[in-house]
């Protein structure tokens, strides 16, 4: 008699639907993964953005106005460096949650002696639910 070793059609079949299975749920995970990390990069520019106006605040006794503060752009006064630039946020920027043009940061300060920052999360992050979300002076959920 004469045996043929090796792997039958349909072993092969399962092994192939098995590893695309595999690699269809890792490229998920993933993705996933990327949308908290740049609702984690979100909500850690704010907190920075927030010191950086601390700062500015401390030292010049109000908060620079709307038009000083722009995303590319030190927050700055004179020679005072408080902020190198201004972060954008990270792209994509609309992770499903947020409305198109509501994304990004934006700050605006209706006076010297506060402001909003507003933003957009793709999920719940922490204490900060999904959409959008307004920071303000020692506050970063609304």
């Amino acid at each position: 008699m004469n045996k043929r070793r090796g792997f039958t059609l349909i072993e092969l079949l399962v092994v192939i639907a098995i590893i695309g299975l595999l690699a269809t749920m890792s490229v998920i995970a993933f993705n996933t993964a990327r949308a908290k990390a740049r609702d984690t990069r979100r909500i850690s520019d704010i907190k920075q953005v927030q010191t950086a106006l601390a700062l500015y605040y401390t030292d010049n006794s109000g908060y620079p106005a709307t038009s000083d503060v722009v995303a590319g752009q030190p927050i700055a006064t004179g020679s005072i460096v408080y902020m190198a630039k201004m972060p954008a946020a990270p792209l994509p920027s609309n992770d499903g949650s947020c409305p198109i043009g509501v994304s990004d940061y934006t700050y605006n300060s209706a006076n010297s002696n506060t402001y909003t920052l507003t933003y957009c999360l793709g999920a719940t992050t922490g204490d900060v639910s999904a959409g959008p979300a307004t920071a303000t002076a020692g506050t970063i959920k609304q």
